[in-house]
């Protein structure tokens, strides 16, 4: 299955609407980073831009995944690029302990 890494912009400011969203939110993604359907999920330190690493069958249906964040309303400039390789740590085995 592709990967593929989504770029996003963050409002400016976060409204008490869009604070209420945050735990439902966050709940979503854990879920999709326990079914292995999000690989990594990242927000700059000035909370200004995203990435999330998705694993999908292609970019419409990583849009639709992105469309089911419940902060998605909130989200601008969304890209999304299917990656040629993507190799994390967390891919890789355990290390292994002689001890």
């Amino acid at each position: 299955m592709p990967t593929y890494v989504v770029s996003l912009r963050l409002p400016e400011s976060f409204d008490e609407d869009f604070i209420a969203l945050i735990p439902k939110h966050r709940e979503f993604i854990n879920r999709l980073l326990a079914e292995h359907i999000i690989e990594a999920y990242a927000i700059s330190a000035d909370r200004s831009r995203g990435w999330v690493t998705i694993n999908g069958d292609t970019a419409d249906a990583v849009r639709t995944i992105i469309e089911q964040f419940p902060l998605y309303h909130y989200l601008g400039n969304i890209e999304i690029d299917e990656l040629f390789i993507f190799d994390s740590a967390a891919t890789r085995f355990p290390r292994i302990s002689l001890n």
